[in-house]
């Protein structure tokens, strides 16, 4: 067994060279470019927002006008079909509580919870007829989070940064904003690397808080920054010699790496989380005009738009700095008084808050990019694990309905103001049952936006190429400017 002198000294004496050897051995593991050299077509963007609203958002009380339940509100429940709801929510029709009024030019109905978004709906192409695979909030945060019901999978951000890379060296290429009051169900399993390298991961940064990302500066014992920096300089070494002897194991490179993006971001990520250079206007638009403000306890729409708003506005700033993929997370994992979108007990209570919070930062996220020329180049995606019954639960709530929902994609390359598969007349499936759309539809077609064929874009692990899309996925030409 070595002394440890005599370690330190042939350690010193060899690094260069294990160092090199290790980079070679693992070139794609340390590289911060992606796998694809080529990209399959020519991309009409390079960078996604996904907006994720976690709890299930109620598709008939924000997007998918339903004129038929103002009409038969109230009335005894018939599906003219066995249905298992989730609790108990086969109650009688139920009406939103929300008003609907058309907006743009294209006569879009919108409820008056997210009328902010009426701004720019005309950028926005809307898919009514989603469809999920099973109505447990886990299973199918999973689904829309990472392609499968179960856990590990890569996150959709994780396959982006896998195939594309990083645009800014300085910055994680895949960034995750979670919700200010904890994860939703599952937490970081939704945007982990599973067989991917680790170092395609998303980066857990929470602005609100005073040290938004966990270990980026030194901690109280570091007077100098010449002791961190031999510090860093030791863990660097030791780790290159470990990893040395073990050349497939993704995680060692990954953490090398991790220790050379956080010195970059130790002088990057202040600059992005320091909002004070944003001129009034900007932080007026994205609901920030009151900061250091107290709320109440109850849910409330100001504070939901402060929390969301300053995270959109740091997601737009990420993607000014060459982000490739950002997830921003509305609604925490189940917790009494609901803080999330599970509205079982009353949607005004809980919706309607959320809602417009949501649409005002989101709305100012739209036309920020938009005004920036950044839109053009930019996916935003909005989703959420599945809908809830157009039947009432317990008066004014509603239960979960995984049998038909809403996303919608704007800029891009998305051929903005259509609505595209529609649900029925009441909004419990897809009108066109033989054709409704799912997961892997959207997946494939945000890839083949990104210039990928999602068939194409394949990990062999367990004797499998798997895939975003597993074995299903259409590209959605309908939605492609």
């Amino acid at each position: 067994m070595l002394q440890r002198r005599e370690f330190l000294s042939k350690l010193n004496g060899s690094i260069a060279g294990l160092a090199l050897a290790t980079m070679e051995n693992s070139a794609s593991d340390a590289s911060t470019s992606g796998v694809l050299e080529q990209l399959h077509f020519a991309p009409k963007a390079r960078q996604v927002i996904q907006l994720f609203m976690a709890g299930a958002a109620s598709h008939i009380d924000l997007w998918d006008y339903k004129p038929w339940l103002e009409r038969h509100h109230g009335e005894p429940s018939d599906f003219g079909e066995p249905i298992e709801a989730f609790q108990n929510g086969l109650g009688p029709w139920m009406k939103s509580p929300f008003r609907f009024l058309p907006f743009g030019q294209s006569g879009k109905m919108l409820s008056e919870v997210v009328a902010p978004l009426g701004a720019c709906v005309d950028d926005i192409a809307f898919v009514h007829n989603m469809v999920g695979k099973t109505g447990v909030h886990s299973q199918a945060t999973y689904l829309q989070a990472t392609g499968f019901e179960r856990p590990g999978f890569p996150g959709v951000g994780a396959w982006v940064s896998y195939a594309l890379g990083s645009i800014n060296e300085d910055l994680p290429t895949f960034i995750v904003l979670p919700d200010h009051r904890g994860f939703a169900s599952n937490g970081p399993k939704n945007w982990g690397a599973a067989f991917l390298p680790a170092s395609t991961q998303g980066t857990t940064v929470f602005p609100q808080r005073s040290n938004p990302i966990d270990d980026l500066e030194p901690g109280d014992g570091f007077d100098n920054n010449e002791a961190q920096q031999d510090s860093l300089r030791l863990l660097h070494n030791l780790n290159l010699t470990h990893a040395s002897s073990r050349p497939d194991d993704s995680r060692l490179l990954a953490r090398v790496r991790a220790y050379e993006l956080a010195a970059s971001m130790q002088l990057a990520a202040p600059d992005v989380f320091d909002l004070s250079d944003e001129p009034q206007y900007i932080l007026d638009m994205y609901g920030l005009s009151r900061p250091g403000v107290g709320y109440p306890v109850e849910i409330n729409a100001a504070e939901e738009a402060e929390y969301f708003g300053r995270k959109c506005l740091i997601a737009r700033r990420l993607i000014e700095r060459g982000v490739r993929f950002v997830q921003i997370w509305s609604g925490n994992d189940n917790s009494f008084p609901r803080r999330n979108w599970d509205s079982h007990e009353n949607i005004v209570r809980d919706h309607e808050p959320l809602a417009r919070g949501m649409a005002i930062a989101t709305s100012a996220l739209i036309q920020d990019l938009k005004q920036r020329g950044l839109l053009e180049n930019t996916i935003v995606h909005w989703t959420t694990e599945f809908g809830r019954l157009p039947s009432s639960q317990s008066g004014v709530g509603r239960d979960h309905n995984p049998f038909v929902f809403t996303n919608w994609l704007c800029g891009g390359g998305v051929n903005g103001g259509l609505t595209y598969g529609e649900s029925d007349h009441w909004g419990y499936k897809p009108l066109d049952r033989s054709r409704p759309t799912q997961v892997y539809d959207i997946h494939a077609t945000i890839l083949h936006l990104l210039g990928i064929d999602h068939t194409r874009l394949t990990v062999l692990h367990d004797g499998i190429d798997r895939r975003l899309t597993d074995v299903h996925g259409r590209v959605l030409n309908e939605l492609i400017a």
